[in-house]
């Protein structure tokens, strides 16, 4: 018997990098696999690929801004498969604009909402369920900006990475009793779509250097899979090869900055 037999696991932002390397290692272990992110199509895509290795996916269109949205998810899939046994939160977004100085109280919002507030709703949504079964697994992604801040992760998603691994802590120190086990997967740099959004987007040469989603994805399958005895606390993960950074950090510094300040 596989290890993840007879489970449901959600997984956000499993469309494409973390996520979808993720949601591939869950249904391989025969969990039914429920994807969710912002862009049907590529949901589909991972969806198919699962179903034609012979694993179980159902693709969800989400927006984990919409709060009544992500609640009303975990509610489909109470009452559609049964139960949520793993919920994997992945979905991260980060501004444009990295220094504290110059973010726009839209783009603070922005980031705090996905990486954070919608951890919060759905965390709290898979809870009594999990509860009443005696036992669930929520791993969340965070970063290792929550440990290291700075101008590469920038302040809104740095803030909200380490909101949201107290946030986890809050869950492992009051609900382990109960056989919750909560999970904070803190990986440097990772050779994802988000990477799009840098002040300086990485070439290929140093991408070459980054750790990939599939590495990630590894990590969590093994949070996961432990016996409900055990629990990773967390996790931090680092490319072994550390890249030089300095210009990335000096264009990040000023971008968004008015003009004749720096």
């Amino acid at each position: 018997m596989s290890l993840l037999s007879g489970q449901v696991a959600i997984v956000t932002g499993a469309g494409t990098g973390i996520g979808r390397e993720t949601a591939k290692l869950l249904a391989a272990e025969d969990a039914h696999v429920v994807l969710t992110g912002r862009r049907q199509a590529p949901l589909d895509a991972v969806a198919a690929e699962i179903a034609q290795a012979g694993g179980r996916a159902t693709a969800r269109r989400l927006d984990v801004e919409d709060a009544a949205a992500a609640r009303a998810l975990v509610e489909w899939a109470e009452r559609t498969l049964g139960r949520v046994d793993v919920l994997v939160n992945n979905a991260g977004y980060s501004s444009r604009v990295r220094n504290v100085r110059w973010v726009t109280r839209e783009e603070w919002d922005g980031v705090l909402n996905v990486n954070l507030n919608a951890v919060f709703t759905l965390t709290q949504a898979v809870l009594p369920g999990m509860i009443a079964r005696g036992g669930g697994t929520i791993v969340t992604v965070s970063s290792l900006a929550a440990l290291k801040p700075g101008l590469i992760g920038g302040a809104p998603y740095g803030a909200a990475k380490a909101a949201v691994r107290n946030l986890m802590g809050h869950v492992h120190t009051v609900l382990r009793e109960k056989g919750i086990r909560a999970t904070t997967i803190m990986p440097a740099e990772v050779d994802t779509p988000i990477l799009e959004r840098r002040p300086i987007p990485p070439d290929a040469a140093a991408r070459a250097t980054m750790m990939q989603p599939e590495d990630v994805a590894r990590a969590i399958l093994l949070c996961v899979t432990l016996p409900p005895r055990t629990v990773i606390e967390e996790i931090v993960l680092s490319p072994t090869i550390l890249r030089d950074q300095s210009r990335d950090i000096e264009i990040a510094r000023r971008l968004g900055a008015p003009e004749g300040q720096a």
